[in-house]
């Protein structure tokens, strides 16, 4: 509770001292890359987006500094992925944003997770002995782009209703994005038909939705339990599942070290493919292209090559 009181206070330092600049029609904070790069697209010129997470880090642990409290405190909405992906850190920065438009359950408040259709939610009670097990279900749905135009337009309502004037544009925005997804996706699905049915070693459950859409198979995770790091004693296990089921790649995100990935691979053998753990849209980078990156890399797997 103590360390919690500072952390505000140090939040209330930052808000007061820092000069408030002109503002967009709508200024929205995005928890990830990927939903801060939705919420670009739909909102075009007429907002100003904030991702609080950078592609570079895992989205279940970010520093929750005060400098992200700041810009929460000067949003009009807050975009999270929900199923407490950001349990860990969001909290604590809605409570030091001093920002009751962004909280849980108010008009600026979206969770994501509440648009798509959900995999593997448990049909048990969870607990920490599970590990890093998400009670609502598997909150890596961007990585399914038929995911993220439920994302879009669930952003594209809410814009609507927070900024009137400009729905017309977030309309039309939305159409022309749903257009671009649909036709990228025809294209990613042809390169990517033989991925159908490929046994595939993943580091962590991020992949649930992507193997939903493209059809591989996950035999097994490096980590043996969700956010529990890979031990010698399951890297070997795993290696034994993989060799047995003649697995075709090793799948990670780029956020994570990839030393015993690496090993795996090499033993395998088969190709280590890094994924890109999401969109840099402060290199300016749209969501089709990181998914574009994505595909371009699972098809490198395909023939072979590492990346």
């Amino acid at each position: 509770m103590r360390s919690l009181r500072l952390f505000a206070a140090l939040c209330a330092a930052v808000i007061s001292l820092t000069a408030v600049p002109a503002r967009a029609d709508l200024k929205v904070v995005a928890t990830l890359p990927d939903l801060a790069a939705l919420a670009k697209a739909v909102g075009g010129d007429k907002v100003e987006v904030i991702a609080l997470a950078l592609p570079t880090q895992d989205p279940h642990f970010v520093d929750a500094k005060p400098n992200l409290a700041l810009a929460l405190n000067r949003a009009d909405l807050l975009i999270a992925a929900g199923l407490d992906l950001e349990i860990g850190w969001l909290p604590n920065l809605q409570t030091g944003a001093r920002n009751n438009r962004i909280l849980t359950g108010n008009t600026g408040y979206l969770d994501a997770s509440r648009s798509v259709d959900l995999l593997e939610v448990p049909s048990a009670p969870v607990d920490r002995s599970q590990g890093d097990v998400h009670p609502g279900g598997n909150p890596h749905y961007l990585y399914d782009p038929r995911q993220a135009l439920k994302v879009a337009a669930a952003i594209e309502a809410r814009m609507a209703q927070l900024d009137a004037k400009n729905a017309a544009t977030y309309k039309a925005n939305l159409a022309k994005f749903t257009q671009e997804v649909q036709a990228a996706q025809e294209g990613w699905e042809k390169r990517l038909a033989a991925l159908k049915g490929v046994p595939v070693v993943a580091f962590h459950r991020t992949t649930a939705y992507l193997q939903n859409w493209l059809g591989f198979k996950t035999i097994a995770f490096l980590e043996p339990k969700p956010g529990i790091p890979p031990t010698a004693s399951h890297v070997a296990q795993v290696l034994v599942l993989a060799r047995t089921n003649k697995a075709k790649m090793v799948l990670k995100e780029d956020y994570y070290a990839d030393t015993n990935a690496r090993f795996l691979a090499s033993k395998i053998p088969a190709p280590l493919v890094t994924l890109p753990g999401g969109t840099d849209a402060r290199g300016g980078q749209t969501y089709v292209q990181r998914m574009e990156l994505m595909v371009t890399r699972l098809e490198q797997g395909l023939a072979g090559k590492g990346s």
